[in-house]
């Protein structure tokens, strides 16, 4: 027997309505690092223009930070709360493989029957949820999303460890997706370079501690290769985002990338030929690398700080883990 499935509502877009940060409550400034790694605060700040960063104190779990970040992010943006239908949350920090930090948060917030997973994504993971929470709503298969980027980093470092542990940060960024009469997030640009899979990566499994067979696992990664990737790759993808979306590069108010390593953001900034008056996200400097977080916060700090207007054009692009990219231009709230 034929049938004829019955046609889903449609909506012509999405927009941003509103962020939400949360950061580590304690500066680690690095004077506090150098030793283990043979180092100096001249050394880490040539290298990746870090001044400090924030950690969280040990009974500051990855789902504190993310509850402070989604509750400003849903204040702001006046949304009713029986209207948020999806809960995102890229991490690779929550220490629960499973059930996921997204189901937890929607409970919590009182949404619990709502749409909610995590991603695991990395750097690149609160662009990943940005470009879901579009689809999402424009296929009218939600009506508002939350899409949180949360990382408590400082579980998985080697204080010995002179690759990247001096680089990262915890906290959590949020942001309130919802619908809009015309598009105001733009195409996402995203993918994968499984061929450099281990670039950044843990040090063993969690098997191997479990059996005995190696230490606790924490992050290391190869640090002129994701250099070099970073630049050069996410450049072009940038470059296809701005096509993709009907913009020049002229049309750029605001850019965002992934807060990997002050280098790699004024190596893009030059690679892109953006102007002197594009307004830079630099959050680096004094909160370092949080992973999935790095793009809202450091979005959230422009904001609050009156660095950048509703309205303007922002490109935001991350990249990370298993060399995992996405990004995307929107309008900001």
């Amino acid at each position: 027997m034929a049938v004829t499935l019955r046609p889903q509502p449609t909506v012509p877009g999405s927009r941003v309505l509103a962020y939400g940060a949360a950061r580590g409550d304690v500066s680690v400034p690095n004077d506090d690092l150098v030793g283990p790694i043979d180092s100096s605060d001249e050394w880490i700040r040539q290298r990746t223009g870090i001044i400090t960063r924030t950690r969280a104190s040990k009974d500051v779990g990855v789902k504190d930070l993310s509850l402070t970040a989604a509750r400003e992010a849903i204040e702001k943006s006046g949304i009713d709360l029986e209207t948020l239908d999806a809960v995102i949350v890229s991490t690779i920090s929550f220490p629960y493989p499973t059930p996921s930090l997204a189901t937890l948060l929607a409970g919590e917030l009182g949404r619990p029957d709502v749409i909610a997973y995590d991603i695991s994504a990395a750097c690149a993971g609160f662009c990943y949820g940005i470009g879901q929470a579009d689809s999402l709503i424009r296929s009218g298969a939600a009506r508002n999303v939350l899409v949180i980027g949360a990382e408590k980093l400082s579980d998985f470092v080697s204080p010995t460890d002179r690759s990247i542990s001096f680089l990262l940060g915890d906290g959590a960024g949020a942001a309130v997706v919802g619908p809009s009469d015309e598009p105001m997030i733009g195409p996402t640009v995203w993918g994968s370079d499984g061929d450099n899979w281990n670039t950044i990566r843990m040090t063993g499994s969690l098997v191997e501690f479990r059996d005995g067979e190696g230490p606790w696992p924490t992050l290391e990664q190869d640090g002129r290769t994701v250099f070099r990737w970073a630049v050069w790759h996410t450049a072009k993808k940038i470059r296809e985002m701005l096509e993709l979306s009907g913009l020049g590069i002229e049309d750029v108010d605001v850019f965002v990338p992934h807060q990997a390593n002050m280098r790699i953001i004024d190596e893009l900034a030059k690679q892109l030929g953006l102007g002197e008056d594009v307004v830079i996200g630099r959050d680096i400097a004094e909160t370092g690398n949080t992973s999935a977080a790095s793009i809202p916060l450091a979005t959230h700090r422009l904001i609050e700080e009156g660095a950048v207007s509703s309205g303007d054009v922002l490109v935001q692009f991350g990249f990370g883990a298993g060399l995992a990219y996405a990004g995307q231009i929107l309008i900001l709230p």
